[in-house]
């Protein structure tokens, strides 16, 4: 079972911690740490970039770097739930274009249980650029 737990630090500051025991400073206001819905959007990354890597290892794929970068809308009334989400994946080496979009579409549709959550109230898309792009 995943466990998480955060303890109040100081004016809009917490410290948050998973099973793992590793910390997190989230801040709402000062910008000492990330806010609670810019660490919804790095999980996000994490998990479809997790995917990806693992998809292209397993194709034997000739990568040598993953990015996924993310920009997001939020609803303009309470509560401020994303809307947009545009991902952006970055993938240096040589693999073949068809490849990484059969990762991207294998992760967005089926792996990725953050994104799996965040289709419930957002519209995600995604852009694909290979370090071999002219772009």
């Amino acid at each position: 079972m995943l466990q998480a737990t955060v303890k109040w630090s100081g004016q809009m500051q917490f410290a948050g911690t998973g099973n793992a025991g590793h910390p997190v400073l989230l801040d709402g206001e000062s910008k000492a740490g990330n806010s609670p819905m810019e660490l919804v959007l790095v999980a996000l990354c994490g998990c479809t970039a997790y995917d990806v890597v693992s998809i292209l290892q397993k194709k034997r794929e000739p990568f040598t770097a993953v990015e996924v970068s993310a920009r997001a809308e939020k609803a303009h009334e309470p509560p401020r739930v994303f809307t947009d989400i545009k991902l952006l994946y970055r993938v240096s080496g040589n693999p073949t274009r068809k490849a990484v979009e059969d990762a991207v579409r294998l992760s967005e549709e089926k792996y990725c249980s953050v994104a799996a959550m965040l289709n419930k109230t957002a519209r995600i898309t995604y852009e694909i650029r290979l370090d071999s792009d002219k772009s």
